[in-house]
């Protein structure tokens, strides 16, 4: 029987940088997957500012664009648009970029094993391909559809976004300013927005909102192909998936396994973007995790408090935003057209600031009438599904 320190089920960004630097910090560590890699995953393939402070590595190698511009438009009118000195956001492709956090693990001395069945067992032991290994921990990693959370017994009810996207080559869109900007239509689709991302030789063009929305995602992308000059049947590799955002009580540790990433459903609301959360899980999980095999700690339970600690400030910025946005698009879009919003906007990007309430002066106060429209309507966290 083989034994290893840790289990990492899942190689999307939150499980393979979570296994390097467990492998780092010399533990012995296997990170497993269903799926062969390199693998196709539907995503905008943005990498903030913020996200890449979380990495413990250059992710040069899988760059396709930088962006220094976002362009937004409120329901296919009103347009505001931000330039900055410095770049944002990095773009890339999640085949490339998961493929190359999976390399960088393996560098580290992780054991990867793609492709195969795996069946987690418990907090100590789980089945890879029929065979069983026995473990000091489980990290589930294996995202918003993965079984882990139930094996352990973790997770809760989530809010569903769900979103549709599909890529186009450059030759195929309109002149204009592509490469490195970010176009956001916002107010188009309820609970979410559009989107064109540039890539390395096409850009990504999708729409994403509640996960009541599913069944009207192709009529939406429809939509605002059509405000481009684009046909629908132009795009390729057209592909929807479900994004999970946590509840406050979900359950994200227990005993020696713990949830990170998708699986933790650990996203940001407003923008559906889950790397820098997975990212920051992944973080946390090791150092929580090396703490348990140094005896330190006998669960991983504090890991909960860690992740809320770390993430829930911004993701209750998230939430006013998305639902202010929501309900009152144009009260929203006059803010943003303030410079000091996008100031404010750009720090966060960059991973300057935590989280809004970190913001002072006007750029604060500028927050704060989003934060109250807010609070006019519902509760995000328990707006429907």
């Amino acid at each position: 029987m083989e034994r290893f320190d840790v289990a990492v089920v899942g190689a999307g960004p939150a499980g393979s940088t979570a296994a390097y630097r467990l492998a780092r910090a010399h533990a012995r560590v296997l990170l497993v997957d269903k799926v062969v890699f390199p693998r196709d995953k539907p995503c905008g393939g943005g990498l903030t500012m913020r996200a890449v402070r979380q990495l413990p590595f250059p992710v040069e190698p899988v760059v396709e664009d930088r962006i220094t511009r976002a362009r937004c438009r409120l329901r296919y009118g009103s347009t505001v648009e931000h330039v900055s000195a410095r770049v944002l956001c990095l773009m890339t492709q999640r085949r490339r970029l998961d493929a190359f956090l999976v390399e960088q693990a393996a560098a580290a001395g992780v054991e990867f094993r793609d492709g195969v069945h795996v069946d987690v067992e418990a907090d100590t032991a789980l089945r890879v391909d029929g065979a069983r290994i026995e473990v000091e921990a489980v990290i589930g990693a294996d995202g918003a559809n993965g079984t882990t959370a139930r094996s352990l017994g973790l997770g809760g009810a989530v809010v569903n976004g769900v979103a549709l996207e599909g890529n186009l080559p450059y030759e195929r869109l309109p002149g204009g300013q592509w490469k490195g900007t970010l176009v956001l239509e916002l107010g188009t689709v309820p609970g979410g927005y559009g989107w064109i991302f540039p890539k390395g030789d096409h850009v990504n063009v999708g729409v994403g909102g509640w996960g009541s929305e599913g069944p009207h995602l192709r009529r939406h992308l429809r939509i605002l192909c059509e405000h481009y000059g684009i046909e629908l049947r132009e795009l390729s590799n057209v592909r929807g998936h479900r994004l999970p955002m946590r509840r406050p009580g979900n359950v994200l540790a227990r005993g020696r396994g713990l949830v990170v990433g998708d699986a933790a459903g650990a996203l940001d609301p407003v923008s559906g973007d889950g790397i820098y959360e997975a990212l920051v899980t992944a973080r946390l999980a090791a150092e929580h995790t090396l703490a348990l095999l140094a005896g330190e700690i006998v669960t991983l339970e504090a890991y909960q408090a860690a992740v809320q600690q770390e993430l829930d400030p911004l993701a209750s910025a998230g939430w006013a935003a998305k639902i202010a946005l929501d309900r009152f698009p144009w009260a929203v879009f006059t803010v943003m057209r303030l410079p000091v919003t996008w100031h404010v906007i750009e720090k966060l990007m960059l991973g300057e600031v935590a989280h809004p309430g970190e913001a002072r002066g006007a750029g604060r106060r500028a927050l704060q009438v989003v934060e109250g429209l807010a609070r006019l309507t519902r509760n995000p966290r328990t707006a429907a599904a």
